[in-house]
């Protein structure tokens, strides 16, 4: 029996560094995790379901288009801070500088989706709050952890998350207390709050690096910048353009109550995130980790299960405790145990784009996830088109989702047959 122990003890020694950063990065995932589900209780139950609604679908928009900011600019810049910290200073400027000439193009595709999708429901004012807040704040702070990430400092990055969070969240109580509830306020207090997590993010927390124009560099990187910057973008649309279908079919009732469904689910993914983060790197520095199919489907089966186990640890609190998470929330409760599977087969397909990431196969991950949003969109257009009733498409999403993951491990694994070279 001594032996075990030992064995315990060298497998620790030997991973140390790893077991260090993954703790720094749960740590902060997990203060991310409670802050995360007091703001969502704040907000969901001092809007009204409808409201609540179409925030969230506004709000997915804008982390749909908050992907073309810089034209995938930070791509780079977290690759350099990986595996050449000395240039962060350099791919920042470049950064900077694509952020601002993605302004117009940007500008038009937020006014495109205002006028095709909110302007019966949210006044432009609203709409462009959310957008600003999304766009150019909270994307912000994202880029400043990712940098951090990329030069190890895990605490620091996962400690950022944590304070934007925790304004978010102060916001979100601010508006439970004030007498204006309706989401015109909500809109300016939520830009507030994620314009001072951008302040916090550049004066406290960003690195302390010379800023210099390498235009020369910049262009080496154009194609890698621009293809992630559109595999974000897809990503993002197979995974939030389903709240847009859902508003455009549903109407903003059923949205409200798909967006809490999805946003309880979306919940279970932040100690995925922290591994997927550090097998990044590692995969990054050394492609062969994942080479073997016995490692590849631990990995899968892993994240399964922690996702799986976090939302049926939810569904039995809600069984338990209908009222435990609000008034709004508490329409929800009896439908999360209908959808226990979501959560899995979700973090499983954004793990396999991450995968395609870290070996280099960004044009093959945007084409993946083209094809694996066109079928949830239309997947969920007939699934809607053929009932509103909860009863009937809540538990339908599980088999959706599975489409969705036998879809994307087969186009992922396809493409990493061939051998994996290192990522720089």
């Amino acid at each position: 029996m001594s032996a075990v122990p030992h064995r315990v003890k060298a497998l620790y020694l030997r991973h140390r560094a790893l077991i260090h950063a993954y703790l720094s990065m749960t740590g902060g995932s997990a203060g991310r995790l409670v802050l995360s589900l007091v703001y969502f209780i704040a907000v969901a139950n001092t809007l009204a379901i409808a409201d609540f609604g179409l925030f969230a679908t506004a709000s997915a928009a804008g982390i749909m288009i908050s992907r073309v900011l810089a034209f995938g600019f930070m791509s780079p810049l977290y690759r350099v801070a990986t595996v050449k910290p000395l240039l962060v200073g350099t791919y920042s400027a470049g950064f900077l500088v694509g952020a601002l000439l993605s302004l117009p193009l940007i500008a038009i595709i937020c006014a495109v989706t205002f006028l095709a999708l909110f302007s019966r429901d949210m006044a432009a004012g609203t709409f462009a709050a959310f957008m600003l807040a999304e766009i150019l704040c909270w994307r912000g702070l994202e880029t400043a952890v990712i940098v951090l990430n990329g030069l190890g400092r895990f605490g620091r990055g996962a400690l950022l998350v944590v304070i934007g969070t925790a304004i978010r969240t102060a916001a979100a109580l601010l508006l439970a207390l004030l007498p204006w509830k309706t989401l015109e306020a909500w809109s300016y207090l939520y830009l507030l709050a994620n314009a001072l997590g951008l302040l916090v993010a550049l004066f406290w927390f960003y690195p302390r690096v010379r800023m210099r124009w390498q235009p020369r560099l910049y262009f080496r990187r154009w194609a890698d910048s621009v293809s992630v910057a559109g595999a974000e973008v897809l990503f993002y649309i197979q995974s939030e353009f389903d709240k847009i279908a859902v508003l455009a079919i549903g109407g903003p009732a059923v949205s409200g109550l798909y967006a809490i469904l999805m946003r309880l689910a979306d919940l279970t993914a932040l100690p995925v995130r922290s591994f997927n983060t550090l097998l990044v790197q590692r995969i990054m520095r050394t492609p062969e980790a994942i080479a073997r199919w016995g490692v590849r489907l631990s990995i899968e089966l892993l994240v399964a299960l922690a996702s799986f186990a976090a939302i049926a640890a939810m569904a039995f609190y809600l069984w338990v405790f209908p009222d435990g998470l609000g008034r709004n929330v508490s329409a929800a409760a009896p439908i999360v145990a209908m959808i226990l599977l979501v959560p899995s087969f979700r973090n499983l397909i954004e793990y396999h784009s991450e995968l395609l990431y870290a070996t280099g196969r960004t044009v093959r991950r945007m084409l993946n996830l083209l094809i694996a949003g066109i079928v949830k969109v239309g997947l969920l257009v007939l699934l809607l088109q053929t009932t509103t009733d909860v009863a009937t498409w809540a538990p339908a999403l599980n088999g959706i989702f599975l489409v969705l993951y036998a879809l994307s491990f087969g186009l992922t694994y396809s493409a990493l047959r061939k051998p994996t070279d290192r990522v720089i």
